[in-house]
């Protein structure tokens, strides 16, 4: 979910957003730990360009939850002194890939509601 002030500013996705959205979601199939086992995985989608990026960590393997530090440079905002991913592009959506498609946090949640 991209995230806009009043004005309409898209801001970058950080990981306190990340964050805020693990909290918003807590118990639910919308965060990684509530649907591994059904065969999501964490991703990020760029709405721009349509390319889905699997959630990785920075030495390149699959991450079990979303993680900016693996993310291609292209998509890095901002970086700490040490490197580390502080902001990634804004409006790209933090969800998952399962059976080949994208799902935002909220159609995963909905897709995990159907009977």
């Amino acid at each position: 979910m991209s995230v806009r002030s009043d004005a309409g500013r898209i801001y970058p996705l950080s990981l306190v957003r990340l964050l805020q959205d693990n909290r918003r979601y807590q118990g639910t199939k919308a965060v990684s730990e509530g649907n591994r086992s059904d065969g999501f995985r964490p991703a990020f989608l760029d709405p721009d360009t349509n390319i889905v990026y699997p959630s990785c960590q920075a030495d390149g393997r699959l991450a079990a939850v979303h993680c900016l530090e693996g993310l291609p440079d292209e998509l890095v905002v901002s970086r700490d002194e040490a490197g580390h991913v502080l902001e990634a592009k804004p409006g790209l959506i933090a969800g998952f890939l399962y059976g080949g498609r994208f799902y935002s946090r909220e159609e995963a949640l909905r897709l995990s509601q159907e009977p």
